[in-house]
C-alpha cells in the first residue's frame, strides 16, 4: 500500500477513536476519575504508536479523496480498540463517519456502543445517534444522541444516567434508580455540565423533578465550588433539619465547606470546616454557631436550655517533622457544656472530647510519646462540675527503649514515664458503703525509670529465665489534705522518692505430643518475684492504676496494677499450667489455669488507696484466687471464650466473661456474658450479670435484618434493645434501625434513624447519630 494510503488511514483511526471519546467521555463528572485542569482527556499517540485494521474490504478511491472500510471492521491504535460494519474517512470534507453496531474500548476499560457516528477529524463538530457508555466502576450512560459543537460544547439528548446493573432476568426492565434529563450539556471551556429539566426516578417511577438548570464540575476539575448533596436529620428538641452543604476552593491546597442546617424548633445553625494541606502535614479549622428559638423546648435545669446564643471552635493538625517524628493536636472550645453533643457536630460530638497535644517519635529500638490532655466532658449540666473534677495533664511522657545489643546475653529493656497534672476540684463519689477519691484538687507529678533484664536458659527442656528490675520514682503532690470520708491515711503534700528492686525466675518445661495430625503442647509454668515491700502503699494520689481484674490474662504479670502510680511489692509466687491444641479437623483448643501466692512481706492488693485498687480482686488474700481461661476454635465459623475466677477455698464463681461467636453464610453475631460478684470495698456493693446479643441475619443477596439487646439478669430486666433492616446492592444503601432504653430516665430514651446512600451521588441521613447505629448493627 503507498505511503499516502498509509497516512490516510492512520489519520482515520486516530480521528475515529478519538473523536468518539472526546464526544462522549466526561459527560457525567461521576463516571470518571478526575483529572488535571488543561489536561488532555485522550492519551497522545506514541511515535511509533501500531495501528491495526481489519476488514472484509477495504477501498481507497483516490479521485473522490476517501477511504472505505466495510465488514466487520476492527480498529485497534493509541490503545483504543474498535468494531463497526462500516468506516468513512472523507479527505475533502474532513469527516468520519461509522455505521453499524458500534462499540469501542477506551484505554482505562470504558465502553461505549452507538449506532452512528459523525465526526470532523478534527473533532470540531460531531454527532452520535443512539449512545451508551459503560464504565469500569458500573456506571451506566444512554442517550438517544450526542452532538459536538463549536465552541468546544458536547450536548447529549434525552439522556439517562444510573450506577445500578440491568436486571439479569429482565434487561429491559427499569434500574432501581436513575436520572434523567432532557439536555446535558458540557461546557469544556468552563469545565461544567449543566443538566436541563432533570428528575429523578426510583423503581421506574419519577421521584423529584428539578424545574431549573443545574451545573456541575466535569471530570477535568478535581475540586469546584458549589452545592453538594443536601441531608436532613429529625430529633424531638431540635425538630426537622435540613442542611444544604457549600464547597469552595481557594486554591489547590485549601478548600471549605460551608453547611447551614434549618432546624424548625431551633432556628439556624451555621457550621463551617476550613481544611489546609501543606508538604509535611495538615490543618482543619471547624466553627458552629446558633441563636436558639425556642430553648424551652429544652427540660428545665440544663445548660440546653439556660444557653441562647451558643458557638463552638475546633482546630486539629498533624505535621511530620521527618519520617519518625510526629507533632499535632486536635483541641476544642465552645459556649457551654453540652453545644457540640446537642447538635452532633461533626467529630466533637463525643460525650467526653479530648482535647490532646502531642509529640510522637518511633525509632527501630525505641518509642517516644509525648502528650497533654484537657478534658471536655459534655453534659446538660449547668454548672460543669464533671469537667472540673477531670486532670488537666500537662504533659504525660512515655518512653521504651530496647538495647540493640544483647545485655550479657539477655534483653535490657528501659521504660520511663513522666505526669504532671492538677484538679480544680476532688473527683470522689460513694458507691454503695464505700468511698472512693480518683483525684484531688491541686497538682500532681511523678517520674518513673524503670529497667528490665532477663534471658533465658534452655536446661534439657526447662526454660529458666532469670528476671532483674529496677525501679525509682520522684514524687510531688499538693492541694488538698486527707479529705473527709477517707478512712487510710495520706502522705503530707511535698516531695517523695520510692524505689523498687526487684529478682525474678520463671520456669517452663513445654511437653509436646503429637497423635495422627493434632498436636498438643502443655507447658506447666512456675515464677518467683522476690522484692522489698511497696513503699508508702496508698499514701499517694492513684491516677493511672485505678482499673484493675486479675484473671488468666494478668496470671504472670510481673506487676499486675495497671499503671505507674502503683507497684507491687513483697514477694510472690505465680503458677499455671498454659494447654495449646490443634486438630487435624481444624479446631484448635487453648487454655490457662492458675494461682498466685503472696508469699512473704506485705501483700499490696490488700493495701487501701484512695479508689481500693486491689479490694475484692481475688489477689488480697495469701492464696489467690483461682483463674483459668479456655477457648475454642470450630472450622464451622463458632469460638467460644471464657475467662473465669474461682473463689480459693470454695470454688465458687467469682467472676466470669464468656463470649461466643458465630459466622455462619446467612446468620452471624456474638453473645457476651459478664458476672461479677459483689465488690463492696472496690465500690460495687451489687452483682453484675449481664447478657448482650447482637446478631444479623441475611435475608437473601440484597436484604438483611440485624438486632441487638443488652439484659441484666440480676434485675430481670432489658436495659437496650434494637433492630434494624437493611438493603444493599450494586449501585443503593438503605437501613432502617429503632433503639431504646426501657430503663432510661432521660426524655430522649428511643431513636429511629435511616440512611439511604445512592452510589455517585451521595447519601440522604435522617436520624440524630447514624455513625452508632451503622456500628450497632453492622451495616458499613
Amino acid at each position: 500500500m503507498a505511503a499516502i494510503d498509509r497516512k490516510n488511514i492512520r489519520r482515520l483511526a486516530a480521528a475515529l477513536l478519538t473523536g468518539v471519546s472526546v464526544c462522549v467521555i466526561g459527560v457525567s463528572a461521576t463516571t470518571v476519575h478526575a483529572q488535571t485542569p488543561g489536561q488532555s482527556l485522550v492519551p497522545a499517540p506514541a511515535d511509533d504508536a501500531k495501528l491495526l485494521l481489519r476488514a472484509n474490504e477495504l477501498v481507497y478511491n483516490q479521485d473522490a479523496q476517501r477511504v472505505t472500510a466495510t465488514g466487520g471492521v476492527q480498529l485497534y491504535y493509541n490503545r483504543y480498540r474498535m468494531v463497526a460494519q462500516r468506516v468513512q474517512y472523507d479527505q475533502k470534507t474532513g469527516r468520519v463517519m461509522a455505521t453499524g453496531n458500534i462499540e469501542l474500548i477506551e484505554p482505562g476499560g470504558n465502553r461505549v456502543y452507538a449506532q452512528e457516528l459523525d465526526v470532523t477529524d478534527d473533532f470540531g463538530q460531531g454527532f452520535i445517534n443512539a449512545l451508551r457508555v459503560e464504565t469500569t466502576d458500573n456506571t451506566r450512560l444512554a442517550a438517544e444522541s450526542a452532538e459536538r459543537q463549536t465552541g468546544d460544547l458536547m450536548v447529549l439528548n434525552n439522556s439517562v444516567y444510573t450506577a445500578c446493573l440491568p436486571c439479569a432476568t429482565r434487561p429491559g426492565k427499569a434500574p432501581l434508580w436513575q436520572v434523567k434529563a432532557e439536555r446535558v450539556v458540557r461546557n469544556g471551556q468552563t469545565h461544567t455540565i449543566r443538566l436541563e429539566n432533570a428528575q429523578f426516578e426510583l423503581f421506574g417511577l419519577p421521584i423529584g423533578r428539578l424545574p431549573f438548570a443545574i451545573e456541575v464540575p466535569d471530570e477535568t476539575v478535581e475540586r469546584k465550588s458549589g452545592l453538594l448533596f443536601p441531608q436532613f436529620s429529625a430529633s424531638d428538641n431540635l425538630g426537622f433539619g435540613v442542611t444544604v452543604p457549600y464547597y469552595h476552593v481557594f486554591s489547590p491546597s485549601m478548600d471549605a465547606t460551608i453547611s447551614p442546617t434549618y432546624y424548625s424548633n431551633q432556628g439556624l445553625l451555621l457550621q463551617g470546616e476550613v481544611r489546609n494541606r501543606f508538604e509535611n502535614g495538615d490543618h482543619t479549622f471547624r466553627f458552629a454557631g446558633i441563636q436558639q428559638n425556642n430553648p424551652e423546648s429544652f427540660d428545665l435545669g440544663t445548660s440546653d436550655r439556660e444557653a441562647d446564643q451558643r458557638f463552638m471552635a475546633a482546630s486539629k493538625g498533624e505535621f511530620n517533622i521527618n519520617p519518625r517524628w510526629t507533632f499535632g493536636w486536635d483541641i476544642m472550645a465552645q459556649s457551654d457544656n453540652n453545644f457540640s453533643r446537642t447538635y452532633n457536630l461533626t467529630d466533637v460530638d463525643d460525650d467526653t472530647f479530648t482535647n490532646d497535644v502531642y509529640l510522637t517519635g518511633l525509632g527501630t529500638r525505641n518509642y517516644f510519646d509525648l502528650h497533654a490532655y484537657y478534658f471536655n466532658v459534655q453534659d446538660d449540666a449547668v454548672r460543669n462540675t464533671l469537667e472540673q473534677q477531670q486532670a488537666i495533664v500537662y504533659p504525660s511522657l512515655d518512653y521504651s527503649y530496647y538495647a540493640p545489643e544483647p545485655i550479657l546475653g539477655g534483653e535490657l529493656q528501659i521504660n520511663a514515664n513522666l505526669t504532671n497534672l492538677s484538679r480544680r476540684e476532688d473527683d470522689w463519689y460513694t458507691e454503695g458503703t464505700t468511698n472512693r477519691f480518683p483525684g484531688l484538687e491541686g497538682s500532681y507529678s511523678r517520674f518513673t525509670v524503670e529497667a528490665e533484664w532477663k534471658r533465658t536458659f534452655n536446661a534439657d527442656g526447662l526454660l529458666l529465665t532469670p528476671i532483674l528490675a529496677a525501679r525509682g520514682d520522684g514524687i510531688r503532690h499538693t492541694g488538698s489534705n486527707t479529705p473527709a470520708f477517707y478512712t487510710g491515711s495520706l502522705e503530707p503534700e511535698g516531695s517523695d522518692g520510692r524505689y523498687m528492686l526487684t529478682a525474678g525466675l520463671e520456669a517452663r518445661y513445654p511437653i509436646l505430643m503429637t497423635y495422627g495430625d493434632s498436636s498438643h503442647i502443655i507447658e506447666p509454668i512456675a515464677q518467683i518475684f522476690m522484692r522489698p515491700d511497696e513503699q508508702m502503699a496508698g499514701g499517694l494520689p492513684n491516677e493511672d492504676a485505678q482499673s484493675f481484674v486479675f484473671d488468666a490474662t494478668t496470671l504472670f504479670e510481673r506487676d499486675k496494677f495497671s499503671g505507674f502510680d502503683r507497684v507491687e511489692g513483697g514477694t510472690r509466687a505465680n503458677v499455671g499450667i498454659r494447654y495449646t491444641g490443634s486438630f487435624a479437623n481444624g479446631i484448635g483448643v487453648r487454655s490457662i489455669i492458675g494461682q498466685s501466692y503472696q508469699i512473704a512481706g506485705r501483700n499490696s492488693f490488700a493495701t487501701d488507696d484512695l479508689v481500693h485498687a486491689g479490694a475484692d480482686s481475688g489477689l488480697e488474700t495469701r492464696r489467690s484466687d483461682y483463674v483459668a481461661m479456655a477457648a475454642i476454635d470450630l472450622p464451622q465459623g463458632f469460638t467460644l471464650a471464657a475467662n473465669t475466677r474461682f473463689d480459693e477455698k470454695t470454688f465458687a464463681v467469682k467472676r466470669t466473661d464468656a463470649s461466643f461467636g458465630y459466622t455462619t453464610p446467612r446468620l452471624s453475631g456474638t453473645l457476651v456474658y459478664t458476672q461479677v460478684d459483689p465488690q463492696e470495698e472496690y465500690g460495687s456493693d451489687e452483682a453484675t450479670d449481664v447478657l448482650k446479643h447482637s446478631m444479623r441475619f441475611r435475608i437473601n443477596e440484597n436484604w438483611a435484618l440485624a438486632g441487638t439487646a443488652t439484659w441484666d439478669l440480676a434485675d430481670k430486666q432489658v436495659i437496650r434493645r434494637g433492630i434494624g433492616i437493611s438493603y444493599a446492592d450494586e449501585c443503593t444503601i438503605f437501613t432502617l434501625a429503632y433503639t431504646d432504653k426501657p430503663q432510661s430516665t432521660v426524655a430522649n430514651d428511643w431513636t429511629v434513624s435511616a440512611r439511604l446512600s445512592f452510589r455517585t451521588l451521595g447519601d440522604i441521613n435522617i436520624g440524630s447519630n447514624t455513625k452508632d447505629y451503622d456500628q450497632d448493627y453492622q451495616y458499613q
